[in-house]
């Protein structure tokens, strides 16, 4: 097989940024909970890496890409189980999809979408889900559920793929995937103690715009990287993936400053989110004008969507429901009327080609929504009641940061004391009531936090 070094190489990088998108997630979400929750959250997205990449190699590649077993389009063998015969070309890209890259390196660029997919799950749950059940969640789930989705989507092989369905880079494998069960869990775990009568504002807006920020630097390798190839269907998927970022990002704030009066930066940064998870299944497959339709219309539709976990009483603590399900359905679905054949794919409703792409895109949706759901609604209440998915009522009054990692992001009994130092606090005083006991405890920090 002849292989091209320019494809393999931008690949190569392209997975690297993908990567990068799992710790811009995790500052993402840090800065939107509480700071005694922080660590928590940070070392929910982190362990994700680890988990993924270890069953990624040996099994779930595999079962995504792998041969059809049955011939079924529902799940690949184990052909590949621990990267073997990695010399054989993925199934599926054959003539004139045949690939240009090693094989090798489409398991590792794939790679870094199986990892990030279960890590945005992390975002309904926020500050209430314990560490080792949510281990077990993720391995478990990685099998389950994302493994027979991308193999449906993804691989040539795959029944929604053969179907018609398009997805370029993830909308329905990553996103509805992620947001179905999101929600799922979060109703599972039940909602945090307080919501949604207690304001629980986001401690650290700088770390939400930086998380923001290198989701949207990323997000070029998820994107574009997705044409598996240096190429001109990559420029569209790239130039395409910023404009709608861009339209969403506008789009999300003119929405806060009609209904509120004011444009806030947490819009802009889940603007620009609801904007580049749109574009993701739609980005090489329809034209600029396109693109910017469908961010607007993910800025707009998304930031409405968040506020219906309120009338359903549902906890979605970081709006995972309400950014990457009604996002990436908003996506998939207008692939139907916008796609056209000059970029890639086949023509939608507004380009001459009926509904038919309509039609399977719906189909899609509502299949990995559904399944996704269902299967991790299961799951989740398996492990609540035989390990207990959610921390106890101390422990999450205390915060995820001490209570279950041992840790604190902030140092706020060394900030009193250096603070009650600086006012003219003897140092013989403060010396004595170390001793005795801690000026304020954890569990009061927690209290107040």
């Amino acid at each position: 097989m002849h292989y091209n070094s320019g494809d393999t190489a931008w690949i190569l990088a392209s997975s690297a940024l993908v990567l990068f998108m799992t710790p811009g997630l995790a500052f993402f979400y840090g800065g939107m909970v509480r700071s005694k929750n922080v660590l928590g959250m940070l070392m929910q997205n982190y362990v994700v890496i680890g988990i993924v990449s270890i069953v990624w190699v040996f099994l779930t590649y595999s079962m995504s890409f792998g041969t059809d077993w049955g011939g079924y389009g529902i799940i690949g063998t184990l052909h590949f189980f621990g990267l073997a015969h990695m010399t054989q070309a993925v199934p599926g890209y054959t003539g004139a999809s045949a690939q240009t890259i090693p094989p090798l390196v489409f398991v590792i660029f794939q790679m870094m979408f199986a990892v990030i997919t279960p890590a945005l799950i992390t975002g309904s749950t926020a500050d209430r889900l314990r560490f080792g059940p949510f281990v077990v969640f993720v391995l478990i789930w990685s099998i389950i559920v994302y493994a027979p989705v991308a193999h449906w989507v993804f691989s040539p092989t795959g029944w929604l793929f053969k179907l018609g369905a398009e997805d370029f880079a993830g909308g329905t494998v990553v996103h509805i995937n992620a947001g179905a069960a999101g929600l799922a869990v979060a109703m599972v775990v039940g909602k945090r103690k307080g919501w949604p009568k207690e304001p629980m504002p986001p401690h650290n807006v700088p770390f939400v715009l930086l998380g923001a920020g290198i989701l949207w630097f990323g997000w070029f390798g998820f994107n574009a990287g997705s044409a598996l190839g240096a190429n001109v269907l990559s420029a569209n998927a790239f130039v395409n993936t910023n404009t709608a970022t861009a339209a969403a990002l506008l789009g999300w704030i003119l929405v806060e400053k009609i209904r509120g009066g004011k444009s806030t930066t947490l819009g802009a940064a889940s603007g620009a989110v609801a904007g580049l998870v749109a574009i993701t299944p739609a980005c090489g497959f329809v034209n600029v004008v396109g693109a910017t339709i469908i961010g607007l219309a993910a800025g707009v539709i998304c930031s409405l969507a968040i506020s219906l976990k309120f009338k359903v009483r549902l906890d979605d603590a970081l709006d995972v429901g309400g950014v990457h399900l009604v996002g990436g359905i908003t996506g998939a679905l207008l692939i139907g009327f916008f796609g056209t054949s000059t970029i890639g794919g086949v023509n939608g409703l507004f380009y001459g080609g009926g509904l038919a792409l309509l039609g399977h895109q719906a189909i899609a949706v509502v299949v990995v929504g559904i399944y996704s759901f269902v299967v991790s609604w299961i799951l989740a209440k398996i492990i609540d009641k035989t390990m207990g998915l959610r921390v106890k009522d101390d422990d999450e009054l205390e915060g995820m940061d001490t209570s279950l990692h041992a840790e604190s992001a902030y140092e706020f009994g060394g900030s009193l004391l250096r603070s009650l130092s600086g006012s003219g606090s003897s140092s013989a005083h403060l010396s004595v009531a170390s001793k005795e006991e801690p000026i304020v405890s954890t569990r009061k920090i927690g209290e107040i936090l």
